[in-house]
């Protein structure tokens, strides 16, 4: 889809209840850390407008957002105690993201601009700025820090972690729990 496309890398963030979606593409890294920055980029709406005590993070299970990627599991804990807030991680199975109201958001967005000449970063987010999603205009951003690869914690950081965060007994690898402490 997009990541030939002027180097550009999306992630997205889809409030169903809502029909709200909020791109993010970063010219860097799709990490961990660029996927938390999103979500700290839309927490202080969030906050305000909500007031949530507890977020749920339905997510795809991909290689940076694993509940066993360290520094996702570090980013997200560190999240959850700044903000008070408790996050839950649920995960769809692999070949279920049909099910992921957000994969919708996609099919939408490359429908929108086929046929356009994806040649620079603003057309993109241009372009992104533009769809509608039940007749609603996402929020666009670029993020233009750069994101290392393959950033992880140690192995004690990691079993500390695991202390503070619950996985849901049987579908450990598929439900975890961040109370907020």
């Amino acid at each position: 889809m997009l990541n030939n496309v002027v180097g550009l890398k999306p992630f997205g963030i889809f409030l169903p209840a809502h029909d709200e979606s909020y791109i993010y593409f970063t010219e860097s890294n799709a990490t961990a850390d660029f996927m938390v920055d999103c979500l700290e980029d839309l927490w202080p709406m969030l906050k305000t407008r909500f007031k949530p005590h507890t977020i749920a993070i339905n997510a795809d299970n991909g290689p940076e957002n694993n509940s066993r990627r360290s520094q996702f599991m570090k980013r997200l804990v560190n999240f959850a105690i700044r903000h008070e807030v408790s996050i839950c991680l649920i995960y769809y199975p692999p070949y279920h993201s049909k099910y992921n109201p957000v994969e919708r958001l996609w099919g939408i967005l490359e429908n929108h601009w086929k046929g356009q000449l994806l040649d620079s970063v603003d057309k993109v987010v241009g372009l992104a700025r533009t769809m509608t999603y039940n007749g609603i205009h996402p929020v666009a951003k670029l993020i233009t820090k750069i994101y290392e690869k393959g950033v992880k914690i140690g192995e004690k950081a990691m079993e500390r972690l695991e202390e503070m965060i619950e996985r849901i007994r049987g579908i450990e690898k598929w439900a975890v729990d961040i109370p907020c402490y």
